[in-house]
């Protein structure tokens, strides 16, 4: 019954964070003026920051040594909720994800 209860709570975490957008939306804007002016202009709409802008690669490092284990990289990151828990019931994914973790930090693709 408990495990049931763990992995529905589980489910519904990972489902409630991988529900929003994070990649850029692109808006077409028409233009109806009689100057000769391209039909539709394209413009691609960035994120205002990212989520780990401005975050101190050693900082992220110290966590992932002293701290790997509960996830403290990617709380201080900005990572999922629900994958950050998934990360600490798995141990780090048996310890695959934590090493990906700090070879995507030290390439700067985290």
């Amino acid at each position: 019954m408990k495990s049931k209860l763990l992995f529905s709570i589980l489910i519904t975490l990972l489902m409630c964070s991988v529900s929003y957008a994070s990649f850029p939306v692109k808006r077409t804007i028409e233009t109806t003026s009689n100057v000769e002016v391209s039909d539709s202009t394209t413009e691609v709409i960035q994120p205002l920051a990212a989520p780990y802008a401005g975050k101190d690669l050693t900082v992220g490092i110290l966590l992932w040594f002293f701290l790997g284990g509960l996830a403290g990289h990617r709380w201080y990151y900005g990572k999922p909720v629900g994958w950050n828990i998934l990360f600490i019931l798995t141990a780090g994914g048996f310890l695959i994800w934590w090493v990906i973790d700090l070879v995507n930090m030290i390439n700067g693709d985290f």
